[in-house]
């Protein structure tokens, strides 16, 4: 358990690091709004491809199931901070996307990180 807590924290520390570089890139340029959502979705599961990759380097087995373990808690973490900081807990598309797509990319990492040699 403190291998995934460690890692998920190292994947929410990038993910905050890239989206503020993204919010830097946004307010400081002529980069449209649109691409806030697709950027955020991509960095999410971008950070938890590095996560995904990490933990099952620790763990040297079952890189699909510990990747997708390690995107679904940082995904219920994200899900009850943004749920509390917006006063409401529903699940719209975007939501189901990144819920997806977080665990898919944890799984992809830790597909990677058993195999890489």
């Amino acid at each position: 358990m403190r291998y995934f807590l460690r890692e998920t924290f190292l994947s929410i520390l990038i993910s905050i690091i890239l989206i503020f570089i993204l919010s830097i890139l946004v307010s400081n340029t002529s980069i449209s709004e649109s691409v806030i959502i697709p950027s955020v979705i991509g960095i999410t599961s971008f950070s938890l491809l590095i996560g995904g990759f990490r933990i099952s380097r620790i763990k040297k087995e079952k890189g699909i199931i510990y990747g997708s373990v390690l995107g679904l808690i940082y995904m219920l973490i994200l899900y009850l901070i943004s749920s509390i900081i917006n006063f409401e807990f529903n699940l719209n598309i975007n939501s189901i996307i990144m819920i997806v797509l977080g665990i898919f990319g944890g799984a992809i990492g830790g597909i990677l990180g058993v195999n890489f040699k």
